[in-house]
C-alpha cells in the first residue's frame, strides 16, 4: 500500500501485528481499528485473541483462576508444546509447563508457586527500601548526569537512562559495591535493538536471563552462610509464606526478574518521557515552572506509551469476555498499549494531557496478581531522572540531525510485540547556569 494511504478495517485485519514491522513503528491505528470492530477479537495470522478495550483487559488480568500465565511472555512462539483438547486445560498446563520458555520466572507462574515467589519478591521490595533506594536515586541520577549532559548532546538512553536503570537496580538488590560496575558493563553490551523478548526478528531463547542466575545463586548461598547486614542477606534469609525455606535456585530467579524485568521497561518509560517534553516546547515549559506536576506527568506518559504493548494469557476452560466466547485453550493477548487508549475510559485518549485527572487509572503495570511489583520503584525513577534533568538544564531540545526536522521526524523502534520503546533518542541541551544540588 503507498506511504500515507489510509487504512480500512479489513487492512488492518490483513497485517500480522507480530512480523509487521509498520506495527512496531506506530501500533496505535490498529489498535483503534481493532477495538473499533470489537473490543474483543481473534486475529487471523497466529489465531491469537486480541483484547484491546479497557474493561475487558482489566476483566482478564483480574481472573487468575480462568486465564493462566504459562505463556504470559512468549503467547504463540513457539506456542503450547501439545495440543490443547478438551473443555479444562488446566492439567495440561501442570505437564506442560516446564517446556515454556521463560517457565521459571515470575510473570509465567500461577497460584500456589507465584504467590510463594511473590512473596520471596516483595520481601525485597518493602517501603523502607523503597525509601532508601530513592534517596540514592538523587545521587545516582547526579552522577549520571554528570557524565552524560558534559559534551551537550547525546544519546539519552545509552548515555543516561540506561547506566542509571542499571545502577539503581544494583542499590535495590544490594549487589556489592565492588560488583556493580560489573553489572552494569556486562548488560550495557548486550544487543538492544534485536528485540529480546517477544522480538520480530529471531526466536526465543527458552531461559535468556540464565546468565545472571550463577551470579545471584551464588551471592545467596554466600549470605547464607556469612549473613551480613545488607539486602543480599535479607533476601537469602527470606522464608515462604508457609515458613519454608526457598531453593537458592527459586531465590535466584526471583531476583534475576527484578533485574532484568525492572532496568529494561524503565528505560522505556523514560525514553518515552523525555520524547514527550522535546518535541512540546511548551510542555517542557510548563513542567520546568510546575514540578507538582511532574508525578502526574509520568502517569500520562505511561498512559500514552506504555512500555509493554501487551502479554499474553491461555484460556483454562471456556468463558466469556466483553460478550465473546472464549474457548478452553485459546491464547488471549491483553494490549495493555490499546486498552490505555480507549476512549470509554479516556476522554480524547490520543491527546497527552499532564494534568488528566484519571492518567493513573492506565495498565501499563498490569492489574491482578502480576501487577508489576516494581511499579513504585519504576514511577520514583521517572521522577527523579525528569527533576533532575529540568533542574541542570536550561532547555533540552531533540538532534534534528539524528532524528529530522518536525514534519519528517525519524524514530526507531525496538523490533518486539512486546516491549513499546526506542532504541535511541538523540538530544541537546543547553545546562542551566547554576546546577541545583
Amino acid at each position: 500500500m503507498p506511504k500515507g494511504a489510509l487504512h480500512t478495517v479489513n487492512d488492518f485485519e490483513a497485517m500480522n501485528f507480530f512480523r509487521d514491522d509498520g506495527l512496531v513503528a506506530d501500533p496505535y491505528p490498529y489498535f483503534e481499528a481493532m477495538r473499533g470492530k470489537c473490543p474483543v477479537q481473534r486475529e487471523s495470522h497466529h489465531d491469537v485473541m486480541m483484547v484491546t478495550g479497557y474493561d475487558e483487559a482489566v476483566q482478564v488480568f483480574n481472573d487468575s483462576e480462568t486465564f493462566s500465565s504459562c505463556l504470559s511472555v512468549t503467547g504463540p512462539f513457539p506456542g503450547f508444546p501439545v495440543p490443547l483438547e478438551g473443555d479444562d486445560v488446566s492439567e495440561l498446563i501442570e505437564l506442560h509447563r516446564a517446556e515454556l520458555p521463560f517457565s521459571d520466572q515470575l510473570p509465567t507462574l500461577d497460584p500456589p508457586t507465584h504467590t510463594d515467589h511473590r512473596a520471596l519478591l516483595m520481601r525485597l521490595i518493602t517501603p523502607r527500601r523503597l525509601k532508601e533506594n530513592e534517596a540514592a536515586m538523587w545521587q545516582l541520577a547526579d552522577r549520571g548526569l554528570d557524565t552524560f549532559l558534559a559534551p551537550g548532546e547525546g544519546d539519552f538512553i545509552s548515555g543516561f537512562a540506561g547506566p542509571f536503570t542499571l545502577r539503581v537496580i544494583t542499590d535495590l538488590l544490594g549487589v556489592p559495591d565492588e560488583d556493580r560496575e560489573e553489572f552494569v558493563r556486562g548488560l550495557e553490551h548486550r544487543p538492544q535493538a534485536d528485540g529480546g523478548v517477544g522480538s520480530t526478528e529471531r526466536e526465543m531463547e527458552h531461559t535468556p536471563l540464565e546468565y545472571l542466575y550463577e551470579r545471584f545463586a551464588s551471592y545467596v548461598e554466600e549470605r547464607r552462610r556469612e549473613p551480613r547486614d545488607d539486602v543480599l542477606s535479607g533476601l537469602a534469609s527470606a522464608t515462604f509464606p508457609d515458613g519454608s525455606t526457598p531453593d537458592v535456585a527459586d531465590v535466584a530467579r526471583v531476583a534475576t526478574n527484578l533485574f532484568a524485568a525492572g532496568q529494561e521497561t524503565t528505560v522505556r518509560l523514560l525514553s518515552s518521557a523525555l520524547k514527550l517534553l522535546v518535541e512540546r516546547p511548551g510542555l517542557q515549559r510548563r513542567l520546568r515552572e510546575e514540578r507538582a506536576l511532574i508525578p502526574n506527568f509520568i502517569e500520562e506518559a505511561l498512559r500514552m506509551e506504555s512500555p509493554i504493548k501487551g502479554d499474553f494469557r491461555l484460556s483454562r476452560v471456556p468463558t466469556t469476555v466483553g460478550g465473546v466466547d472464549i474457548p478452553a485453550g485459546t491464547t488471549v493477548m491483553v494490549l495493555n498499549g490499546a486498552a490505555n487508549r480507549d476512549p470509554r475510559h479516556f476522554e480524547e485518549p490520543d491527546t497527552f494531557d499532564p494534568s488528566r485527572a484519571n492518567a493513573r487509572h492506565h495498565i501499563a503495570f498490569g492489574r491482578g496478581i502480576h501487577t508489576c511489583p516494581g511499579a513504585p520503584l519504576a514511577r520514583a525513577e521517572g521522577r527523579v531522572a525528569i527533576e533532575r534533568l529540568l533542574d541542570r538544564t536550561a532547555d533540552i531540545r531533540l538532534s534534528e540531525r539524528v532524528h529530522g526536522p518536525e514534519g519528517e521526524r525519524r524514530y526507531h523502534y525496538i523490533p518486539t510485540y512486546i516491549l513499546r520503546g526506542l532504541t535511541n533518542l538523540n538530544v541537546e541541551f543547553t545546562l542551566a547556569e547554576e546546577p541545583a544540588r
